[in-house]
C-alpha cells in the first residue's frame, strides 16, 4: 500500500501544498519563508524517515503566526491521509531525545482523538524569524488535524534552538515508530475495533 498524501490549503492568509510519505527515506524539500522553520521540519522529516515537500506562501508581512499554523494543520492532515484506515501500525511511538544541554521526550497516540500536552518554556521569544510560542500552536495544529494524542516535555534545557530541534526531531522519530507496520497486527491495534 502507497503511503502517500498531498493537501493543499489555501485561504486569505496562508497558500500551502503538502506532499509526505511515511516510507521514504527523509528526503525533503521545504520553503515556508522562515528559515528557522524549514530547518525544524527538515529534521522531522530526516528523523522520521519522511519524504517532505512543503511550501507555503503566508501573510509574513503580518508575523509568523498563519503560516507555521497552517502550515501544521495542512501536514496533519497529510499525515491522517497518508495512514488510511491504520490497519496494521504500531499505533504508539515515543522518543526520548537529548540535545546538547536539552533533553525533550515526544510521545504519541494515533487513536483518532485531538489531544495536546505541552510542557516546554522558552528563554528566548524568536529564534530567527520564527516566535518560540509557535512551537506549541504548530503541534496542537497537528494533534487536532491528524486526530492524534501528542504528548511532549522538556525535560530540561536551556538554549531555545537545542529545545526546539530536540522536539522536532523526537516528534519524526515518536511519528515513525507509531505508523511503523507490524505483520502480527490485523487490523487496527484496537480492542473497540477502529482507530
Amino acid at each position: 500500500m502507497n503511503r502517500t498524501a498531498t493537501v493543499k490549503r489555501k485561504t486569505g492568509e496562508t497558500d500551502i501544498e503538502v506532499t509526505i510519505d511515511l516510507d521514504g527515506s527523509g528526503n525533503y524539500t521545504l520553503d515556508t519563508g522562515i528559515g528557522f522553520f524549514d530547518h525544524m521540519l527538515s529534521e522531522f522529516a530526516r528523523h522520521g524517515l519522511f519524504d517532505l515537500t512543503l511550501k507555503c506562501k503566508g501573510d509574513l508581512d503580518v508575523d509568523c503566526h498563519h503560516t507555521i499554523e497552517d502550515c501544521g494543520i495542512a501536514l496533519g492532515e497529510a499525515i491522517k491521509e497518508a495512514l488510511g484506515d491504520k490497519g496494521g501500525i504500531t499505533r504508539f511511538g515515543s522518543s526520548l531525545l537529548p540535545m546538547d544541554e536539552s533533553l525533550v521526550r515526544v510521545v504519541i497516540d494515533l487513536c483518532g482523538r485531538p489531544y495536546l500536552i505541552f510542557n516546554e518554556e522558552f528563554k528566548n521569544d524568536r529564534v530567527g524569524n520564527f516566535d518560540t510560542e509557535m512551537v506549541k500552536d504548530f503541534f496542537y495544529a497537528i494533534s487536532y488535524s491528524a486526530m492524534m494524542n501528542i504528548d511532549i516535555d522538556e525535560l530540561h534545557g536551556e538554549n531555545s534552538h537545542h529545545i526546539i530541534e530536540a522536539t522536532f526531531k523526537a516528534f519524526g522519530r515518536a511519528l515513525r515508530e507509531a505508523v511503523s507496520k507490524d505483520p502480527r497486527i490485523k487490523g487496527v491495534l484496537s480492542t473497540k475495533g477502529k482507530l
